[in-house]
């Protein structure tokens, strides 16, 4: 695995420390960063009140992102709407509903379908007006607002190490699941003026990288 979601609760592999089978590598905690992406969307909109949340109806991991999502949005007293999503070509379609619901914010999870469209997902957002935070910056280098969440390109490239290892004669069962040990914060400044927004300069100031 480059970026392996939730490997336990998938049964992928017994434990991380110790896999048991022939699975291993790398895997995400999407689902435990909601709360501080929620954090960080407020901080950009201290008014915040109604975010939307985009939902792939066929990924598994979405049903604890969402638990987790809600649990963290009750705790800040932020109304969450849930906009699902059954298939690629019905994102307008989710756009719709959260314009219709005068969302304030959205959060996009990781997911490959997002990412195979982040491009028309920020084009979406930007035509709503929606400042949106992703979980990968690679959405933000294509006109999204701003990412919290692991160095996808990184992961991979670590990931060749456990190809490297396994080639040379280890037992994935031996290898323990890593996961990402840096979090990044990536801010597009030329979508934030798009939508009229002042980033706060504590944001900025730990923003790992902001694009201009």
């Amino acid at each position: 695995m480059a970026s392996g979601a939730d490997p336990v609760g998938f049964g992928l592999v017994a434990s991380l420390s110790h896999p048991g089978g022939n699975v291993t590598g790398l895997a995400n905690f999407a689902e435990m960063l909601a709360a501080k992406q929620i954090d960080l969307l407020r901080e950009m909109l201290p008014h915040l009140a109604r975010f939307g949340l985009l939902v792939n109806v066929t990924n598994q991991l979405h049903v604890p992102q969402l638990r987790e999502t809600k649990m963290a949005a009750e705790a800040l007293g932020i109304l969450l709407v849930p906009a699902e999503v059954s298939r690629p070509d019905r994102l307008g379609s989710a756009f719709a509903t959260l314009g219709a619901e005068r969302v304030e914010g959205l959060l996009v999870p990781p997911d490959t379908t997002f990412y195979s469209r982040r491009r028309e997902i920020a084009d979406l957002a930007a035509k709503t007006r929606l400042p949106a935070i992703y979980g990968y910056r690679e959405h933000v280098e294509v006109g999204g607002l701003m990412s919290y969440g692991p160095d996808l390109a990184g992961q991979y490239r670590h990931a060749a190490s456990y190809v490297d290892k396994i080639l040379k004669g280890a037992q994935p069962a031996d290898l323990p699941v890593e996961q990402p040990t840096k979090i990044e914060l990536v801010i597009n400044l030329k979508t934030a003026t798009a939508l009229g927004l002042t980033i706060p300069p504590t944001l900025l100031a730990r923003a790992d990288e902001v694009i201009e």
